[in-house]
Parts: C-alpha cells; structure tokens; sequence
C-alpha cells in the first residue's frame, strides 16, 4: 500500500549557521498545518565547511563552490524535490551550482524582487555583505523588476558588516544601533520606501537588537520560506 509522502524542501546552510536555523523556522511557523504531517520533510545540510562568500568574491579568497555544490548534491541524493539557500551573498554561484542539480533550485533574490514589484515598490534600500553590494547580484534581480535599488555610503556600509560579523556571526546578545539607524534614514531621505535585509544574519540581527526600522522591511528568508512551502504544496498560514 502506497504511504502518504510529504514533498521535501533541501536547505544548502551553514552560511551562517544561525541564519539557516532562521529559514528552516521560518518554513515551520509559516506552513498552517494541525499536525505535524501537514509540515513538509525539510532536509538541512549546515555545512560549515565552506568558505566565506565576500572574500572569495571581491579579494580572490578560498572557493566556496565546491562545498556548496557537495552539500546541493548531498541533498538531491537525500530525496529534496526542490533546493534552497539561505545565504544571500552565496547567490552570487547561484548560476554554478544550479549546472550541477537536476531539481528545481529556488533564487532568493529572485523571489525577493518579485515580491517588491508585487508589493508595488519603486524604490528599496539595501543591507548587506560587501560582497553582496558589489557583485550587484541584487541589483540584477531589481534592475529585472524595475526597481531601484540604494545603497548605503561608505560609512553605512561598514557598519551593516561590522554588526553581521561582529554581532550576529559571534553571537554577540546585544549591539548598539543608532549608525543602523541613521543608516536606514540615510536610504529613506535617498527615496527608498522599504529595506531589504539583504543578508541571512540580518533578520536575525533586526529581532535580536530589537532595531527600528522606520522603513517596511523585506526579509529574503521569509520571501523565501514562503516562496518553498508553495513550491511542494503547503499551505500559509495567514499572518
């Protein structure tokens, strides 16, 4: 007899870890369901062997490819029906990892731009990693969708970084954050009408801090849970 089998959802993590427990509650709290079995099988690789993203983008650093094309095919293997990563910054090898998988794989930048469009967005600040900043993956994506797209100036952008490296990556409780602050007022007097907390660790650092925003904020990682439930049939649970 042919037992009932839940679509599975393959989360390529560890980039951070934190950030991938982020997305994998956020699939769970935003799935309605009255039981467990009305949850999808979620598969998580938190591979912590790979690289960091910036450097290997902007200053010629250790590869990450390879680890993230390994924990892709780790979780094709394992039974995922469709892929997703949680790390922003790691969307600039989207297109390379994507040559190595035959399920579906899932771009959160992508995802993410088409919920701004939706949302009626003209405008958007960014916030996150140099790496993603400067590779303008996100820019791409917006560009696609005719947004614009703003970025913080030399001094904003620094303090965004300090605050993922510093603060959310070593687990810092507490972090103080008036530059934010004045870093999203910055992106606001420029004529965005949301922020894009455009790296993992950032929602996490926005809960933790308990940062005010003055901006609706998208978050990639629930665009990106949402955007998953769909893909292998769950239901939303309205929020």
């Amino acid at each position: 007899m042919e037992t009932h089998r839940n679509k599975t959802i393959g989360i390529i993590g560890g980039m951070g870890p934190l950030a991938t427990v982020d997305l994998f509650r956020k699939i769970v709290e935003l799935t309605d369901s009255e039981n467990d079995q009305g949850h999808p099988r979620v598969l998580i690789d938190s591979n912590t062997n790979t690289p960091d993203r910036t450097p290997a983008i902007l200053c010629g650093g250790a590869d990450p490819l390879p680890e993230m094309v390994r924990a892709a095919l780790l979780l094709e293997r394992g039974g995922a029906d469709v892929l997703v990563m949680g790390c922003n910054t790691a969307h600039f090898f989207y297109p390379e990892i994507r040559r190595f998988v035959r399920v579906p794989f899932l771009n959160m930048l992508e995802e993410t731009a088409k919920e701004a469009r939706k949302r009626g967005l003209s405008s958007v600040g960014l916030l996150a990693t140099d790496g993603t900043v400067q590779s303008g993956v996100y820019a791409r994506e917006f560009e696609r969708q005719g947004i614009d797209l703003v970025t913080p100036d030399a001094a904003g952008q620094k303090a965004v970084v300090t605050m993922i490296y510093q603060g959310v990556k070593t687990g810092r409780a507490s972090w103080p954050v008036e530059e934010i602050s004045r870093v999203i007022g910055d992106l606001a007097a420029r004529g965005a009408r949301a922020v894009v907390l455009g790296c993992t660790e950032l929602p996490v650092a926005f809960s933790r801090y308990r940062i005010q925003s003055g901006l609706p904020v998208l978050d990639p990682t629930e665009v990106l849970a949402e955007s998953a439930i769909r893909f292998v049939g769950g239901r939303l649970r309205r929020k």
